[in-house]
């Protein structure tokens, strides 16, 4: 995975886990949780909250490259922004899942999805929606409409989802984020900004008895893994990237 950052300016990999009920809201058990996540991690040491029963612990950001864990009402999520290797991100990732069911009183039937993230951020000096259409490309029923006079292409975010089981439990979601708006286009006043793109692997449901959540974060991160080697590196990442570099 450290090799994942060679494809673009920015590397990140997230874990997402939805709750059916609510989390614990007392103080107690919020400071206790990251308390234990900050006796294995001792650099995650900024603390805050940004809204109403959502806090975050994070390690300093200076250096580019940092660790986080957050709680919502009704999620759990952790990160590694450009980690230096596969065992930084899934390290703290799996430890969060461990910990979840003992501090947070989230059971295996608590779960409404469990998610991981790979992200990858590109920065680029343009209109990203036009640079989107070049290198992923428009659909053919709809690519004659930027043929139109003023026809510039003002949005352009394409996104895929498909299953990974035949009882579609298991999902995948392949999405990007541009950051150009019709003011930019208008001016021709383009800023350095993050073209996104995010390749997500979702599980649905409860656990089975005999599943736990860092057990199913694995199988998660083998299949994700696998989709990025073998179709968005060669097919998205890699174009994409050699396109920013032509411009």
């Amino acid at each position: 995975m450290n090799g994942y950052g060679a494809f673009s300016d920015d590397f990140y990999m997230n874990m997402i886990l939805t709750t059916e009920m609510e989390l614990p809201k007392g103080r107690e058990s919020i400071l206790h949780f990251f308390e234990q996540i900050r006796r294995r991690y001792p650099n995650l040491q900024n603390f805050y909250g940004r809204e109403k029963n959502e806090f975050v612990l994070e390690e300093e950001k200076e250096a580019g490259a940092y660790r986080w864990v957050s709680t919502e009402s009704k999620r759990v999520n952790s990160g590694a922004v450009n980690p230096p290797s596969a065992d930084a991100a899934d390290e703290l990732n799996r430890t969060v899942l461990e910990l979840v069911p003992y501090e947070l009183s989230v059971s295996p039937l608590d779960c409404e999805s469990l998610s991981v993230m790979f992200g990858f951020d590109f920065a680029y000096r343009g209109n990203h929606n036009e640079m989107l259409a070049d290198v992923v490309g428009v659909a053919p029923g709809l690519k004659q409409f930027s043929n139109l006079p003023y026809g510039k292409v003002l949005s352009h975010e394409p996104a895929i989802q498909f299953s990974l089981d035949e009882d579609c439990r298991t999902q995948c979601r392949v999405s990007f984020e541009s950051r150009t708006n019709a003011y930019q286009v208008r001016t021709g006043d383009f800023g350095e900004e993050q073209i996104s793109v995010y390749l997500t692997v979702r599980r649905y449901d409860s656990l089975g008895p005999d599943e736990n959540y860092a057990a199913e974060y694995d199988r998660l991160v083998s299949l994700g893994r696998d989709l990025v080697d073998e179709y968005l590196v060669t097919s998205v990442l890699k174009p994409l990237q050699d396109a920013i570099s032509l411009r």
